[in-house]
């Protein structure tokens, strides 16, 4: 049987996922940090603004660990980590906490995962919106 190939994301596409989020996020008048991940979790590109705050960078990278692990956006997961919620003592085989807050969203080609962005900075709607648009781009 065979298994059809799917082309990994790249760093070139990571790097433009980073600078249409930038975008978006500058066109709201935010500032934001942006992780991109590969589907292992190996960082393919960050930017953090310098004007943005410090916690924002490590936001944005536990937001795409945690899109990447569940393989869903992060805004879907919130009322799941309530207390007596399913993810609620939900353990990471990643060696990072989960974070449930809008703005993580996972990336596929043809079906399959193949990384995640991150954006932090901006209020949670905000933040998803900017990833939103960056892998509406990517889809193009």
């Amino acid at each position: 049987m065979h298994t059809p190939t799917v082309t990994p994301l790249t760093t070139a596409e990571a790097e433009s996922l980073i600078a249409t989020a930038r975008r978006a996020a500058e066109d709201a008048g935010v500032t934001v940090s942006i992780t991109v991940l590969d589907a292992g979790g190996h960082l393919l590109a960050f930017r953090r603004d310098d004007r943005a705050v410090l916690i924002s960078g490590e936001t944005s990278t536990r937001k795409a660990y945690t899109a990447l692990q569940l393989d869903a956006p992060t805004a879907d997961l919130v009322d799941l980590v309530k207390p007596d919620g399913p993810f609620h003592s939900l353990p990471t085989a990643l060696d990072r906490p989960l974070l449930f807050i809008a703005g993580g969203l996972p990336i596929h080609r043809d079906g399959r995962l193949i990384g995640a962005i991150g954006v932090g900075g901006g209020a949670p709607d905000q933040d998803h919106s900017f990833a939103a648009a960056a892998r509406e781009q990517l889809s193009r």
